[in-house]
Order: C-alpha cells, then sequence, then structure tokens
C-alpha cells in the first residue's frame, strides 16, 4: 500500500507503525470487554469481526 514513499517510511521509523498498535489495542480492549461482558463476545448478525472491518447488514432469511 504504502511502498516507495520515503515520507510513510520515515513515519513508521519514527513513531512506529501506528496502524498496527491501533488496532492491536484495539482487539485488546474488545477481549477485555468481552470477560466483563459475556454478551459482547458472542456473534451478532451484522456486527463487525474487528473495528476495522465494515458493518454488515442482516440479510432476510
Amino acid at each position: 500500500m504504502f511502498q516507495e514513499t520515503p515520507v510513510y517510511d520515515r513515519l513508521v521509523a519514527e513513531r512506529g507503525e501506528v496502524p498496527v498498535q491501533v488496532r492491536g489495542e484495539a482487539d485488546r480492549i474488545h477481549r477485555d470487554l468481552a470477560q466483563v461482558l459475556p454478551w459482547l463476545s458472542t456473534s451478532r448478525p451484522g456486527a463487525p469481526q474487528n473495528v476495522f472491518e465494515p458493518k454488515r447488514l442482516p440479510t432476510a432469511m
């Protein structure tokens, strides 16, 4: 995605891979919440699998 982009490469070198860090934190928070809110870990129709996937509308059966 960001091939041959010296600015992005420099930012990654200075700040780290921020999108990967954010996803890791979001997944950790989701796991923590699932422990205290058990219904959060159950699958719901249309619920995104993680925060980076778009929400899907439930389909009629």
